[in-house]
Formats: C-alpha cells, sequence, structure tokens
C-alpha cells in the first residue's frame, strides 16, 4: 500500500502542475504611463511606468517616439544617466513550478559602449546576463532579438528586475516581457496519469479483497 501510495502522490504532483496558478506581468510592453513624447527621464522610486518601478542611481530613460518599440509604441533605455533597473512584484506563482521570463532585447545606438548588458533576476530564484551588440542597429531598426530566462519558484511571489550594467547614458533596450509557466512534456503527463491510474486500481483490488 506505501507503494502504491507513493506511485499515485508522484501522479498527482505530475498531473497537479498542470494547473499552476496563473501568473502574468503588467504593463510587460510599457504603453501605460505618463505619456513620453520622445523620451522622459524617470528617476529611482518613480512609478510612472504602470506596474513597474524605476532603481538604480543613474534612473532609466521611458521611451516613446525615439526609436521603434518591439512591442506598440514604447519601451524603455535601462541606463538613463548610469545604471538603472525597472522592477515587478510577481505573484500567485506555484511552488516547484517552472516559469519562462520572455523579453525583447536591444540597446541604445547613439552612444558607447556598442554591446550593451542587462542582468535579469528574480529575487534569488534565478535569473542571468544577457548582451547586446548594436553594431548595425539605427533607431528606426533596432534589431530586438527575443531572450528567456527560465527559473523555478520557491515561494508564491517573488520581485523580477531587469538591471543594466552599462554606466553610461546609452544602455540596453526592454520591451514586451511576459511571463508563462513551463508546459510539461506529453509524455510526462501520460506517464503520470498511468501512475496515478495504477494507484487507483491497486487501491480498488485491496478493497474489494477485504469486502470479500
Amino acid at each position: 500500500m506505501k507503494i502504491l501510495g507513493l506511485i499515485a502522490g508522484a501522479a498527482m504532483l505530475v498531473l497537479g502542475a498542470q494547473s499552476a496558478s496563473a501568473v502574468s506581468i503588467t504593463n510587460g510592453s510599457f504603453e501605460l504611463g505618463t505619456d513620453p513624447g520622445s523620451f522622459t527621464f524617470l528617476g529611482a522610486g518613480s512609478t510612472n511606468i504602470t506596474g513597474w518601478t524605476i532603481g538604480g542611481a543613474g534612473g532609466v530613460d521611458y521611451i516613446g517616439t525615439y526609436w521603434t518599440a518591439s512591442e506598440g509604441n514604447r519601451s524603455v533605455d535601462l541606463s538613463g544617466g548610469g545604471i538603472g533597473s525597472v522592477s515587478q512584484l510577481l505573484t500567485g506563482m506555484t511552488v516547484g513550478q517552472e516559469y519562462t521570463i520572455t523579453f525583447d532585447l536591444a540597446g541604445n545606438p547613439a552612444g558607447a559602449p556598442a554591446i550593451k548588458h542587462l542582468q535579469v533576476s528574480v529575487d534569488s530564484m534565478g535569473g542571468g546576463l544577457k548582451v547586446f551588440n548594436t553594431a548595425g542597429a539605427t533607431l528606426s531598426n533596432m534589431g530586438w532579438i527575443t531572450q528567456t530566462v527560465a527559473f523555478i519558484a520557491t515561494a508564491s511571489s517573488a520581485t523580477l528586475t531587469f538591471l543594466s550594467q552599462d554606466n553610461t547614458s546609452f544602455g540596453p533596450a526592454l520591451d514586451n516581457v511576459t511571463i508563462a509557466a513551463t508546459p510539461i512534456p506529453g509524455a510526462l503527463l501520460l506517464f503520470g496519469s498511468a501512475l496515478g491510474g495504477m494507484g487507483f486500481l491497486g487501491y480498488r483490488r485491496k478493497k474489494q479483497g477485504a469486502e470479500a
């Protein structure tokens, strides 16, 4: 019975991961907030971009028409006047579930360094350093690329932060941020279903034997 219980428990863990609590990014394309015009500098502590908090000694530039965004009409230069950041509290995560942060990365091509550096973190759960080479990029053709960072939730909430690593006024550019639970492979789901079925059948047989 203990073995069957373990089997059923493993199945429930596999199948239960399918229904991971929904978690989403607020204003991931930065379209909501005070109209930046061409662009507007936002200092640490600002919440002028809906859903996001500005950090870092250098602040950020909230970009409007200055360059072509990846999604919609607005984006962010994470080096407003030095190293800056944007962060957002993620809630509703399921502990043990793997999630993937997806975002579009480019760099301000109007000044050095040519290679921009962006640090992504989800508290201590995961993150990584991403780089973008602005060679050949222009304000009208930024050359946006899609990047991902995966992590496993160890708590139901955590702070997502995008932090420039360039102490300049021409930093990494960010747009189109999303999050999604990593799907479980179909074969693993079938295996989990089979394990659950085996546990249930074992329970029925033992019950029927006891009643006989």
